[in-house]
């Protein structure tokens, strides 16, 4: 019998909107001829071009003119778009005559009207009719399954398995069950397909699949296993494996596909998920290592060459993002000026900054303009040069409300850099009055006054954030440890803090808030596990001079001070260390 061929297809359009293509006229060669008065030799009907096969033997049923005009009205109103008129009338016209030619067109046209029930009945007709086509078959199976009719697609589904090789249907069942709402009857029938192909490890693939759907882990990983027996180094399996491993433990999943590796390193699709989920969970040394890897044996891979190539730029190491970069611009990668705005970056990196302003000024549109030109000021200012920093950013004329805010907040930053605080907050005064509720706005100019010491202005600002968005983490955290800082009002600060660790339990900069209102509360021990908990997710300067302080206080003054010089050598000018090591006279 031939392959699933057509199966995935016809469910993707029951199962999807695809029903609302608008029918056409039948083509010059159609796949369905109107009926005829009187039996035809094969040879003066168009073979189907999807099912390549004898006519069966026709009805033997008078063309009449109420037939003939039936079957007009249904085919006009199939060209006008008109499709329960032509399902309809093609349904009536299968009942009628039985030519199979009219039922297959009748079922196209149930299927595109998204009449199930009518494609059912015309789908299982067609197949008695015509028992040998997979087509017919095709269109019933999906049709059952859609209707729930998974038992009773069992023999059916045998039927299309039933090939010399029938690997390639195996390898469909996931996709064809994926929306079925009784997963449990789908692993019943799948296990029962699978076990009739022993040796076979698409089987035991798509038994996987249906084990995983109807929650059976366990059944599924064993069904791996035999799999990666029966057809070892085969990476559908291994990727499937470790995305069961990783529903429980990411690290676990990351083990595995290592020491697959190691035994398949050829396997570049396991090495390419390897390398994804390296990136996210922020294990860039190894990320790095695997896309380079990647970029060498897949060179006309474009996603490849620009995540080898941003990974690199994260490592600084600016000569070989250059190269990544370059290639994935070669290959077609820059859409909106991405990788060109990275090669940009890449040039500041080299300290040639003639040439990232070159790469900055080549964006004129798209998502990264502002970016680009946000970038070039920012380069502009560590220079010296505010003034024409603050000029580069007044060029860009924003489309949107959006692109309006992050040019005030680039301006903000650039007058940060310049520690011109009241410039900072004069801006973003002027900005909030006109946007009076936009958080992000109202969260910055909260952090302009307590620069200022306006801590007035601060709580109204973030207490007014914390009412708009009551899930913004930092809005808590930032008055809390405000409150911790500069007033006695521990209590307040208390209750703050511990909203905005349930909102963000791994956060390091609540986590340091959280140990410095423990130090200020007398508590050196759980503040000291606070902030090494703070310490371990970020090497922060100003976490830095928190735990020296409190490692400090707890006697450990060795270890206090190689903390605060480690961080000063990579932190030179930070105010809070700085005024920590005069504190402590360090």
């Amino acid at each position: 019998m031939p392959r699933l061929t057509l199966l995935l297809v016809m469910c993707g359009l029951i199962l999807s909107g695809c029903a609302q293509q608008r029918l056409v006229a039948a083509p010059a060669q159609p796949d369905v001829a109107p009926p005829v008065a009187a039996p035809a030799s094969t040879a003066d009907v168009p073979a189907s071009t999807a099912d390549v096969q004898a006519e069966p033997a026709l009805p033997l049923i008078e063309l009449s003119d109420d037939l003939l005009f039936q079957f007009l009205v249904a085919e006009i109103a199939g060209q006008r778009g008109m499709l329960s008129l032509a399902k309809e009338g093609y349904l009536d016209l299968a009942r009628k005559t039985r030519d199979p030619r009219v039922i297959r067109r009748a079922t196209e046209i149930a299927l595109y009207s998204r009449d199930q029930a009518a494609a059912l009945e015309l789908s299982r007709l067609w197949l008695e009719l015509e028992p040998d086509s997979s087509r017919a078959l095709q269109t019933l199976v999906v049709m059952m399954i859609a209707h729930g009719q998974i038992a009773e697609a069992e023999p059916y589904l045998e039927k299309l398995l039933d090939d010399p090789d029938p690997q390639a249907g195996f390898m469909q069942l996931p996709a064809l069950f994926a929306k079925s709402r009784d997963p449990a009857a789908v692993h019943r029938v799948v296990k029962a397909l699978a076990q009739k192909h022993p040796q076979s490890a698409e089987a035991r693939y798509a038994l996987a699949h249906a084990a995983l759907q109807a929650g059976l882990a366990q059944e599924a990983e064993e069904a791996l296993m035999l799999a990666d027996r029966l057809k070892p180094g085969w990476e559908p399996a291994a990727l499937l494996r470790a995305q069961l491993l990783a529903r429980t433990s990411r690290a676990h999943a990351q083990e595995f596909l290592k020491a697959f590796l190691a035994r398949h390193p050829d396997a570049q699709d396991v090495r390419l998920t390897y390398a994804r989920m390296l990136v996210s969970d922020n294990q860039f040394d190894e990320a790095h290592r695997q896309f380079t890897r990647l970029a060498d044996e897949l060179p006309n891979s474009a996603d490849v060459a620009m995540a080898a190539g941003l990974l690199s730029l994260q490592m600084a190491k600016p000569e070989e993002a250059e190269r990544h970069l370059k290639r994935a611009l070669e290959l077609g990668q820059d859409d909106g000026g991405t990788v060109r705005y990275y090669l940009g970056q890449v040039a500041e990196q080299r300290k040639d900054y003639e040439a990232a302003a070159g790469y900055y000024l080549s964006i004129d549109s798209g998502e990264y303009l502002v970016a680009s030109r946000t970038r070039l000021a920012s380069m502009h200012a560590r220079q010296g040069r505010l003034e024409e920093a603050r000029g580069v950013l007044k060029t860009i004329s924003p489309t949107n409300d959006v692109q309006k805010v992050q040019l005030i907040q680039a301006e903000a930053d650039l007058l940060r850099e310049a520690k011109d605080h009241a410039g900072v907050f004069t801006l973003l005064d002027a900005a909030v009055r006109e946007r009076p509720d936009h958080v992000d706005l109202l969260y910055d100019r909260a952090m302009a006054a307590e620069k200022l010491n306006k801590l007035n202005v601060l709580e109204e600002d973030l207490r007014k954030v914390i009412r708009l968005k009551p899930d913004y983490a930092h809005a808590y955290n930032a008055l809390g440890y405000t409150l911790v800082e500069k007033t006695d009002r521990l209590a307040e600060a208390t209750e703050l803090l511990d909203k905005a660790i349930s909102l963000a339990p791994e956060d390091p900069f609540i986590l340091d808030s959280m140990g410095w209102l423990n130090y200020r509360k007398g508590n050196l021990d759980k503040a000291r596990e606070f902030l090494e908990r703070a310490w371990r997710l970020r090497q922060d300067p100003e976490i830095a001079a928190h735990l020296g302080e409190v490692l400090w206080m707890k006697g450990s003054r060795d270890e206090a001070s190689r903390l605060w010089q480690g961080s000063l050598q990579s932190h030179p000018e930070n105010e809070v260390l700085i005024e920590m090591l005069k504190k402590f006279k360090q």
